[in-house]
């Protein structure tokens, strides 16, 4: 089974810039995680959200690299029956011109 979260959108503490560690900024998650189901060991996707949401917003990374990294670290120690994982954060307001983003994939 693979769970994808598209567009969990929300603002954070994200950057190395002066005015992105005063202000929250906008960021795209999307995560796709793969696991072998069975019955009564299931991974919940809306527990899955929440803590991402909480990662980012209680750690304020100032690099998308280190949050990329802390994001995985938390769901496979959360989740350790996954067996591959990609996550990537956009930045989609940063620069005027484009959306950025970071990505990785993960096989355990």
């Amino acid at each position: 089974m693979t769970i994808h979260i598209e567009a969990l959108t929300f603002d954070v503490i994200i950057g190395l810039l002066d005015f992105e560690r005063d202000k929250p900024q906008r960021v795209i998650v999307d995560i796709s995680a793969s696991y072998v189901y069975e019955k009564d060991h299931f991974i919940d996707y809306a527990d899955m959200v929440l803590l991402v949401q909480n990662e980012l917003k209680e750690k304020r990374y100032t690099l998308l690299e280190d949050a990329l990294l802390g994001l995985k670290n938390t769901l496979i120690h959360t989740y350790p029956q996954i067996d591959s994982l990609f996550i990537k954060i956009a930045k989609p307001t940063i620069l005027a011109e484009c959306s950025v983003a970071l990505s990785d994939t993960w096989h355990f």
